[in-house]
């Protein structure tokens, strides 16, 4: 092997040298993988390890191996591409090995076909995916798109503590690899994802605010309660949090405006959070950081961005501009807050008017920072940082609002759009999420227009789920939808890009923004072409997915655009309408959508040849929160269900023809009744303490052979 550089990779590497800072031994590099081939075997060395190692079938003299380093910006691409020469099919096996933090996924919009925006619980095994994603380094490795290696299959194959492997394998003629460090810092323009310094929050953040339901009318008793009615209502199901918002505070912005609230909460604000707490709740609570009290501002000026005659400088919305570049501010202004309301038992922090802070603060008042850019954002940073210091890494964050590169790294989550739910924003930014952070599209209102369908997307997809309406609506059936979304998984999006990009095509316009006033270009939109969200759940003892409709632009789906075997027989049921519709072997066909509730949810499962379950009643993943253990044996259809206490739970068993009535023990419940209508038996279950029930269907006596 010829060790010698060309000019060309002297020049690649001097590129580079410009592009990486200097690290300690746990950054990874941003620069080419190394190709290393022998006889038929090729593998790709980064940062000290074989990330990828391939077999080819062929003969070296019938096939080629051509390779491409290229920096261009920072971004470093490796990229390799086997042909065979002749043009007879080759079979590429090999192997994948990244972080215990990797998974599969799509690297690029797929060429043709309906889009679909991907998440999944677990490791995903869809068709679809042709790429492996390792956050803990942030690399990616991919294959092109093309007929010619359209076989291509990448599927996890172990995982321990430390790694994943991935077993990949490949017919055709030509197959093109692209290997790109750095992909969401570099590639994809987030200067401060560093994710080798910080995880992303995997518990479900579900909880009910304040806004919508009072604004800034909120006071002492109603917070009390809708607190009350949460904990008998939805806290059962899994909502978390409660968190107050605007209208608590005094005015002005002060430290102490916002440690002592307003007449409106006699008792104080740790009394409160005590109360939130004793009901099983987590505290949650709103500041920002606009400034307002001239007098207070004029008397520390020290403490902001100032004019050009050494007075206080001031922006719309958010009053006189912090100068998070003085630490003695920072200690003054933001430790004595966020501390104490740590200590006050607060445990979830929207931190609002971040976009004003940057845009109408720093962004227009340039001429206050020397250094540029990077000193207002490091002001920015240091404002972001430091409340996060206090606040602590095991209390969440949410950054508010607007899709803001300066706070990744710092914040849990981050409010993606404007005020007022948009389930649209969640195709927009559907590759950060959980990646980069929790994205929030705002508060749902339980509506008889938006509940079902609102509540239906912000749980397949993972993100933020808050709820925003006064309590008497949680004694309504317009609950129902909340319920049966909650708890929110924690998913990983099945694509690294974003499928509508009209939004995060636009990012680097924080730079330049001067005005945070109403929806910017890159904000989350209430406008997006694509209503088709999928989760596939990946199960130790079975893998499904559920598909929801929120709009009717397409009339159905074929299996293999949804990233399942073409030709295989699935079983499809509708979860709202709980409507058992057939099986499939070829696409989905939707109908129309209901009014009662404005979307549709579609359950996918891979038929069996025994009877199988088809479907729960408690969650829309139709099993995945509420079901374990489940298997078949000797005749006897086995599981454990987890129903919520005293609320009737349905299990929906598919039985094959041949199968007559199983004898049904159930240990740790009681059955409220049994039907079975067609292939699909319906048993429902209670009990009165929330505990686990075992439940066992015995077919042995009752097959037909």
């Amino acid at each position: 092997m010829n060790h010698i550089l060309p000019f060309s990779a002297i020049i690649l590497t001097a590129a580079l040298a410009m592009c990486t800072s200097p690290a300690d031994d746990t950054t990874p590099p941003n620069e080419p993988a190394r190709l290393i081939r022998e006889e038929n075997n090729i593998s790709l060395l980064y940062n000290g390890a074989a990330i990828l190692t391939l077999e080819i079938d062929l003969p070296q003299a019938e096939y080629t191996v051509k390779e491409l380093d290229e920096e261009r910006d920072c971004k470093v691409s490796c990229v390799i591409t086997i042909s065979s020469l002749n043009g007879s099919a080759m079979n590429i096996t090999g192997r994948i090995l990244a972080g215990k933090e990797s998974f599969t996924c799509e690297a690029d919009r797929r060429i043709e076909g309906t889009q679909v925006v991907r998440h999944t619980y677990g490791i995903s095994h869809s068709l679809l995916n042709r790429a492996v994603y390792d956050r803990q380094s942030d690399w990616l490795l991919s294959a092109d798109q093309s007929y010619t290696s359209s076989s291509l299959k990448i599927e996890p194959e172990t995982a321990d503590s430390t790694a994943i492997t991935y077993a990949l394998s490949m017919k055709g003629n030509e197959v093109t690899f692209r290997f790109r460090p750095r992909y969401y810092q570099k590639h994809r323009g987030l200067d401060y994802y560093e994710p080798w310094n910080y995880q992303v929050w995997k518990e479900p953040v579900a909880g009910w605010c304040s806004w919508f339901a009072y604004k800034t009318g909120i006071n002492q008793k109603n917070v009390m309660e809708a607190t009350d009615v949460l904990a008998e209502t939805m806290k059962p199901y899994g909502l978390e949090y409660i968190q107050i918002d605007d209208g608590y505070q005094q005015y002005g912005g002060t430290p102490e405006a916002w440690i002592n609230p307003n007449d409106k909460f006699p008792s104080g604000l740790g009394d409160l959070a005590t109360y939130i707490s004793s009901k099983g709740f987590r505290p949650g609570i709103w500041t920002n950081v606009a400034v307002h009290d001239s007098a207070w501002a004029y008397s520390h000026p020290d403490w902001f961005v100032r004019n050009a005659d050494g007075t206080p400088a001031s922006g719309r919305w958010i009053g006189y501009i912090l100068n998070g570049l003085d630490d003695e501010m920072l200690d003054s202004v933001i430790t004595p807050v966020y501390s104490r309301f740590r200590n006050d038992g607060w445990s979830y922090f929207k931190l609002d008017a971040l976009r004003h802070l940057l845009f109408e603060g720093y962004n227009s008042h340039s001429s206050f920072f020397s250094g540029g850019y990077a000193e207002r954002e490091k002001a920015f940073r240091n404002v972001v940082g430091r409340v996060r210091e206090e606040t602590g890494r095991n209390n969440f964050l949410l950054a508010c609002w607007g899709v803001l590169p300066g706070v990744v790294g710092l914040a849990d989550g981050c409010r993606i759009g404007n005020d007022g739910y948009g389930y649209t924003a969640l195709a927009q930014y559907n590759s950060f999420n959980n990646v980069v952070w929790r994205n929030d599209p705002d508060h749902i209102e339980l509506t008889p227009q938006e509940a079902w369908r609102s509540c239906m997307a912000t749980s397949l997809t993972g993100s933020l789920f808050m709820v925003t309406d006064k309590p008497e609506v949680y004694r309504t059936g317009l609950i129902d939808p909340a319920r049966k979304s909650l708890p929110v998984l924690f998913t990983l999006p099945g694509q690294v890009f974003d499928l509508d990009p009209s939004r995060s095509a636009f990012l680097d316009r924080t730079t330049t923004e001067m005005s945070g006033s109403g929806e910017r270009e890159s904000d989350g939109s209430r406008t997006s072409p694509f209503d088709l969200f999928m989760l596939e759940l990946n199960m130790p003892w079975e893998r499904w997915c559920v598909l929801g409709r929120l709009g009717e632009k397409e009339e159905s789906i074929s299996l293999a655009e949804l990233g399942l075997e073409k030709g295989k027989e699935y079983l499809l049921y509708e979860f709202w309408s709980d409507t058992f519709l057939g099986t499939v072997t070829n696409e989905v066909v939707f109908g129309r959508i209901n009014p009662d509730y404005n979307c549709q949810l579609f359950c996918i499962r891979p038929v069996q040849q025994n009877p199988q379950v088809l479907a729960t009643s408690r969650h829309i993943s139709c099993g995945a929160t509420d079901l374990s253990d489940v298997g078949w044996e000797n005749g006897i259809l086995t599981g454990k269900s987890q129903p919520v206490a005293n609320d009737p739970y349905t299990l929906l068993i598919f039985e094959p023809d041949g199968y007559k009535t199983p004898e049904i023990t159930i240990t740790g419940g009681r059955i409220v009744s049994g039907t079975k209508t067609k292939q699909v038996r319906k048993i429902t279950l209670e009990n009165s303490d929330g505990g686990p029930v075992i439940w066992s269907l015995d077919y042995s006596r009752s097959a037909l052979n």
